[in-house]
């Protein structure tokens, strides 16, 4: 696994980033992403750690909304008099950055944040901004996640019930809709995706969705089969939000460059089907895993999106595993 740059981890904003540098320096190289996800403890450590120093850049788009780059995954910000309102709250260590690129967008005070689903690195900070006034929105499986234990296998880490104060206060099922700062902003739920709690959030009159971790631009993504996801449910979600966008759409990918294209978004797509349905031919052939990573079922995308944390090899077993 190449040893990811400087510049990959602030254009990625992307916190495992940091994880598979400190494995690679560690071992040689040699650590994959599957046996560094296994070293448990340190994870979540690790991706604290470098959240804490990271820097936070900031993309401006349109009709008032900007991207905020660095603190776990990508953070949509939309100002106004009715306050800021933020889509995911990056990671609770970044609070002095944030602050800081939050100020700089306006004097506003952050009044609503939504969590696109529960992961740490989109909900860690919701604590911290509840604590300066922002009313947490979010579906109703996120609220469930972050109220218990939750263990993520592939990260072999248990995570504890988040504070009252993290906690989702209004929650929904299917959709939901608010006004402020002369935004229409809409919420859906996708059936299981990245995980089970997943949400898409839409500013119409702007043209710009967040689509959080069911799209992740240029890189292959995670699947937490844990709590729900699938790569079915993957596909599922980037053909909905193929059919809610155009070629004048601003798409926000949950990871990897900020601001994308539904160019971009339906060449994910056609890479997870293409991969997906590789998989399954081995695995009804009756390959073991083994046998299907050794296939290289995902050689023709690997140039281009395997060169990150999430390597062929393990993207492969991620998909052999929803097959």
């Amino acid at each position: 696994m190449p040893k990811p740059t400087q510049h990959l981890l602030s254009r990625r904003g992307f916190c495992l980033c940091c994880l598979g540098a400190q494995a690679a320096a560690l071992t040689g190289g040699l650590l994959t992403p599957r046996r560094a996800y296994a070293e448990a403890r340190g994870i979540v450590s690790l991706i604290k750690d470098s959240a804490a120093s990271s820097p936070i850049t900031t993309h401006n788009l349109r009709g008032n909304i900007s991207v905020l780059e660095g603190s776990g995954g990508n953070i949509a910000v939309l100002g106004g008099a009715d306050g800021k309102i933020m889509v995911d709250a990056g990671i609770g260590v970044s609070r002095p950055q944030m602050t800081k690129a939050l100020a700089d967008l306006g004097a506003e005070p952050v009044t609503h944040l939504i969590n696109t689903h529960w992961h740490f690195d989109h909900a860690d900070g919701n604590a911290w901004l509840n604590s300066v006034g922002a009313a947490i929105i979010a579906h109703d499986n996120t609220r469930k996640h972050l109220s218990q234990v939750e263990r993520v296998t592939d990260w072999d880490y248990n995570f504890l019930p988040t504070p009252e104060a993290g906690l989702p206060t209004t929650v929904f099922d299917k959709s939901h809709e608010m006004t402020l700062n002369g935004a229409t902003i809409g919420m859906t739920h996708y059936a299981g995706a990245h995980t089970d709690s997943d949400i898409s959030v839409t500013f119409a009159e702007a043209d710009v969705i967040h689509v959080g971790d069911t799209y992740w631009n240029g890189i292959y993504p995670f699947i937490d089969y844990s709590t729900g996801g699938s790569i079915d449910g993957m596909i599922a979600a980037s053909d909905a939000n193929l059919a809610a966008t155009t070629d004048k759409t601003i798409i926000i990918p949950g990871h990897g460059n900020p601001v994308s294209t539904r160019a971009e978004l339906q060449a994910f797509r056609d890479m997870l089907v293409a991969i997906r349905d590789n998989v399954a031919a081995l695995k009804h052939e009756g390959r073991s895993l083994t046998e299907t990573v050794a296939a290289r079922p995902t050689a023709a995308f690997d140039a281009k999106w395997g060169q990150f944390v999430i390597d062929p090899g393990y993207f492969t077993r991620l998909v052999y595993e929803g097959v």
